[in-house]
């Protein structure tokens, strides 16, 4: 990373509340053809995420600590603040010299941008405006939001206006949270019904929704030049394992999260 920053284009997706077990699941069967096309191996990586609810999550995402691997350590960070006594800084770790990777990268000469998609990242209030305050350029409005059944067709949208609008030398650090995992999911399942609610059916078809759609933000955030791709989940969630509904909690379908970093080359997607 310490090469990468400052010549490729970076891109920072969260598919929040993503499942391991069910992105494993789909990959495996054939259901992300998109996504897949691009995991090395074809595989997510197993990770253990930072935090178990997306604001606790992304406050350590942004400050360089990405989901863990989950297997014995050290493991080396791609980011990381330069402070004394670090046991997961290497020599190809991007070292920044600011309170968090958001300011670091455009300290770095990156033009920072947030498109939001949960709560988090509305804006409504001072909750809502912490984390996309750390961005030069954020973007939430209520189709990007959890209830819209056409949420990241939305996002896409405007990530592509935000990179046709870009001068071309201009670097870019785009990050996206994308909702459409997150409840309400029971929608993007044909049949389905609110009576019905959500499950991990309903949260895998919300996941083959945002496969339908990402090449097209893939194609984007490369229009220009390699780009420096991660793509991952902030926490999982519960539906009903073991007793337990939902996230902000210690279940092993919270805390496992799936992973994949990887170049996307100029011109490669369209």
């Amino acid at each position: 990373m310490s090469q990468v920053v400052g010549r490729d284009d970076l891109l920072l997706v969260t598919l929040d509340t993503l499942r391991f077990d069910v992105a494993v699941e789909l990959a495996e069967a054939g259901r992300l053809p998109n996504l897949a096309a691009h995991l090395p191996g074809g595989r997510w990586e197993e990770r253990h995420a930072p935090g178990s609810f997306t604001y606790a999550s992304h406050q350590a995402m942004f400050a360089g600590f990405l989901p863990t691997p989950a297997a014995r350590g050290p493991h080396p960070r791609l980011f990381a603040a330069r402070f004394e006594g670090s046991e997961s800084t290497a020599d190809r770790t991007y070292v920044f010299d600011a309170p968090d990777l958001v300011s670091g990268l455009a300290d770095a000469g990156y033009r920072t941008v947030c498109i939001g998609g949960v709560g988090f990242f509305n804006k409504r209030g001072a909750l809502g405006s912490v984390l996309p305050g750390m961005f030069q350029e954020s973007h939430w409005e209520p189709e990007f939001g959890v209830a819209s059944p056409t949420s990241f067709e939305a996002q896409v949208a405007r990530a592509e206006r935000v990179v046709a609008e870009l001068p071309a030398g201009q670097r870019l650090f785009l990050f996206v949270n994308v909702p459409s995992l997150h409840q309400p999911n029971w929608f993007h399942l044909p049949g389905a019904t609110r009576e019905s609610g959500d499950s991990r059916a309903t949260h895998a078809a919300a996941l083959e929704y945002v496969d339908r759609h990402i090449g097209r933000l893939f194609a984007a955030a490369s229009s220009r030049r390699r780009c420096f791709t991660i793509v991952c989940s902030d926490h999982g969630t519960a539906y009903g394992d073991d007793g337990w509904t939902g996230h902000r909690l210690g279940h092993e379908s919270v805390w496992t999260v799936p992973y994949a970093h990887f170049f996307l080359e100029p011109g490669a997607h369209r």
